[in-house]
């Protein structure tokens, strides 16, 4: 029995072009997931596992949709193998049922978990570069000099704003990021002087 498998990384991702694939590919069940191929705790992918029997066959689109690391690909076909269970990768025109396959898979996988490496490392010396240079990473801070300048204006108008769920309410700050930018000590050394 052909058995398919189709994953994206987010829900913003759309399974279609995998799931007509896998439908033409002769595959009579389908499991999906929508979620990034270093989780380990995907369900569909699971569901197939704890379905699949010896003698069947998984099919992929593509190799790096059972998994981004060759790590995890191997672990996945090592327990597929124990159960005498194939794997077919559509778009590398892999069928591990053959010899060629075997080792094209292998090679495949390698060279998978290489192009992944390198991704993150030009990401992280891109990042390293844009810090060196002082370029501040991640979002703006919501809290500018001005609205902390009035936000600690209101927490010395003990008067008008007698608790900190006032503050914080009129600020219009969640409150972890209240309290991110403002300590319970700052409060107190504000709210005392």
């Amino acid at each position: 029995m052909l058995i398919g498998y189709a994953r994206v990384s987010t829900r913003d991702q759309n399974l279609d072009i995998q799931l007509k694939a896998l439908e033409e590919a002769g595959c009579e069940k389908i499991y999906t997931d929508k979620i990034s191929g270093n989780k380990k705790d995907r369900i569909g992918l699971t569901k197939l596992l704890s379905y699949i029997r010896p003698g069947d066959t998984l099919v992929v689109y593509k190799l790096s949709r059972l998994s981004r690391s060759l790590m995890g690909i191997i672990s996945i076909i090592g327990k597929l193998k124990e159960q005498n269970i194939d794997i077919k990768i559509l778009t590398q025109n892999v069928d591990t049922r053959t010899p060629e396959g075997k080792l094209f898979f292998h090679m495949i996988a390698a060279f998978n978990e290489f192009q992944r490496e390198l991704i993150v490392d030009n990401i992280n010396a891109g990042l390293q570069v844009a810090r060196d240079k002082g370029i501040k990473l991640g979002r703006p801070s919501i809290i500018t000099e001005e609205k902390r300048n009035l936000v600690m204006a209101m927490l010395k108008d003990v008067e008008h704003y007698p608790f900190i769920s006032d503050v914080i309410k009129t600020s219009g700050m969640t409150r972890p990021t209240f309290y991110r930018h403002f300590s319970t000590d700052l409060i107190k050394n504000i709210r005392e002087n």
